[in-house]
């Protein structure tokens, strides 16, 4: 009890030094504040990216193969010259994979054409992608429809000039009317517009949104849309109980056959899937929360050097105190905890301080700008347990001067 009473003492001393000297107390406290800001800001910024690109990357499909022309792992080095006479995959490509494709769930072939301009009246939107996909791109993609709905069967397979917006589209060309069963015009045809795809939002780094999209059946997208200037691609979608790897092993195996490929020769298709991008990815934020984690570590430590240079100064004023507190017979650990409780209030009052305008900030780019910054919690825990540490290590060796003092030198140096 009386152990616990003297603890209780010296946080009592802590805090009174600390009300005492406001300001000092003030700009000590920035330097941790700064340091756990930085650090929290600079992960939170790098979590953040990565959840977005993350998502992004899920919306093509984590079980999804692509059939394309150009392998999506490039880089400075990057042999295009390989690559740049392969043939384009075509509607035989996937006419064949749809009949021989043991492993797949769902095939869809797709045609793309961007930068073109819908108009509806007086409304234009331009940067408009023209897509036209097999019906099965419902399943793979698993589009969500708010408004309308998606193709028929049957209106797949008539090439019916109907179409599936997206939501940026809509607002463009219908601001202030429902979209469903108006008829926009695009590449010189007037399309019906029988769906809007939910808004989705633009990608930090690539956008796989539909939100800029005209989407229509393949068989009415090929008659309209110039196939030597569109990018053309096959979406190959596994089955549930079947690895990805295995997919891709059927899939070359077929491909290979259909375009007559002998043993010696290598592939004129690229088989691309997120596990690239993923892969890609991982390399990059290694970096990043290295560079991240040093930052962080500087900052830190230069908050701990000042806590630390304050707390020297804090012994010397208050030298002629601890020499009466050690006359009553204060022990030298009552004298050890007053300034390490002092140290480790600082830094821990610090990193509060530094985690608020932290969580202000996440909150004001949200309200402006809608964008959702992820805090990690065990970055939180981490910090403050950090915080703790600092001040243990930035307050022992002043505390452990003034634990040693001699109590008649002390009371003499005022």
């Amino acid at each position: 009890m009386l152990f616990l009473r003297l603890i209780g003492e010296s946080f009592g001393f802590a805090f009174s030094a600390l009300r005492e000297n406001r300001t000092r107390t003030l700009l000590s406290l920035l330097g941790v504040t700064i340091g756990i800001l930085i650090i929290i800001g600079v992960f939170s910024a790098v979590d953040t990216l990565r959840a977005n690109l993350e998502n992004s990357v899920e919306k093509l499909g984590s079980k999804t193969v692509y059939v394309q022309k150009w392998p999506w792992d490039g880089g400075p080095d990057f042999p295009w010259w390989k690559y740049v006479n392969r043939p384009e995959p075509d509607i035989r490509d996937y006419q064949a994979l749809r009949g021989r494709l043991t492993t797949a769930e769902d095939i869809t072939f797709n045609i793309d054409i961007g930068n073109r301009t819908a108009q509806y009246g007086n409304n234009n939107v331009s940067g408009v992608t023209v897509s036209a996909a097999s019906h099965e791109l419902y399943n793979i993609r698993k589009l969500e429809i708010v408004n309308g709905r998606y193709f028929t069967e049957s209106e797949s397979n008539r090439g019916s000039n109907v179409a599936v917006i997206g939501a940026t589209i809509a607002e463009g060309l219908f601001p202030n009317t429902d979209p469903i069963g108006k008829a926009l015009k695009v590449l010189g045809r007037k399309i019906t517009v029988i769906g809007v795809f939910k808004k989705e939002g633009e990608g930090m780094i690539f956008d796989v949104s539909m939100d800029n999209v005209i989407l229509v059946p393949l068989n009415f997208g090929k008659n309209v849309i110039n196939v030597r200037r569109a990018d053309s691609y096959i979406m190959v979608g596994a089955r549930p109980n079947v690895a990805l790897e295995e997919l891709e092993s059927e899939l070359r195996g077929v491909m290979r056959s259909i375009r007559r490929l002998s043993p010696l020769e290598e592939d004129d298709f690229s088989l691309n899937k997120t596990t690239i991008i993923t892969a890609q990815l991982d390399a990059m934020f290694k970096v990043i929360n290295l560079a991240g984690g040093f930052i962080g570590i500087f900052s830190i430590l230069v908050g701990g050097f000042g806590i630390a240079n304050i707390m020297f100064v804090s012994v010397k004023e208050r030298t002629h105190i601890i020499g009466i507190q050690k006359s009553l017979g204060a022990k030298n650990y009552f004298i050890l905890s007053q300034f390490l409780i002092e140290a480790i209030a600082l830094c821990i009052i610090g990193g509060l301080m530094g985690l608020s305008v932290v969580y202000l900030l996440a909150y004001l780019v949200k309200l402006a700008f809608g964008l959702a910054i992820i805090v990690d919690v065990g970055m939180v825990v981490l910090t403050i347990v950090l915080s703790t540490l600092i001040g243990l290590i930035a307050g022992i060796v002043p505390a452990a001067m003034a634990a040693r003092l001699d109590p008649v030198e002390a009371i003499r140096s005022k």
